[in-house]
């Protein structure tokens, strides 16, 4: 698992966490209690700063990036799906970033969205708490049911099963 320093930063991340053997964390990233980042993804944070809140998992193939001044700051209990882009964004908790969906640039995203696979966010875009967005560009379809709501902790409490499992036997 390569953790690489720039200038002045070095990754920090909690011991709970699970970072598969080639995921990349370079610079300044923070990874709260039980994050798992998955095989192939890349977190680089050279020229700002990436959080990533606790219980949240980052997919195979994803990529974080950050921009002057814009941080990529996710909440917990979040899940990104394989092959996501998300650059230089703000997630709040408990949101599902489906597969290979890009959110952009100062896209901030409120807690309990779900953003379908493929979909790519604009940037600057706000979405309202509890939103299914979908489309290129991404629009708002409906409100999130509870039942969906239940689904998005799910899959985050899923996967900080899952990368306990992978830390034991590797």
């Amino acid at each position: 698992m390569p953790l690489v320093s720039f200038g002045s930063n070095s990754p920090v991340v909690h011991p709970s966490c699970f970072i598969a053997e080639n995921a990349t964390l370079i610079g300044n990233v923070t990874l709260g209690r039980n994050v798992s980042i998955w095989f192939g993804a890349v977190l680089r944070a050279d020229i700002d700063r990436i959080e990533i809140g606790a219980n949240s998992n980052i997919q195979d193939n994803s990529v974080i990036h950050i921009d002057r001044d814009l941080p990529t700051i996710i909440g917990e209990e979040v899940t990104v799906g394989h092959n996501a882009i998300i650059h230089a964004a703000k997630i709040a908790p408990r949101v599902l970033v489906g597969m290979g969906s890009v959110i952009l640039d100062g896209a901030e995203i409120g807690e309990g969205c779900i953003i379908a696979a493929g979909s790519v966010v604009r940037p600057g875009s706000l979405i309202p708490p509890r939103s299914l967005i979908a489309g290129i560009p991404a629009q708002i379809k409906r409100a999130v049911t509870d039942e969906e709501f239940e689904k998005i902790k799910e899959s985050a409490k899923l996967y900080v099963e899952l990368a306990k499992r992978y830390r034991r036997s590797l």
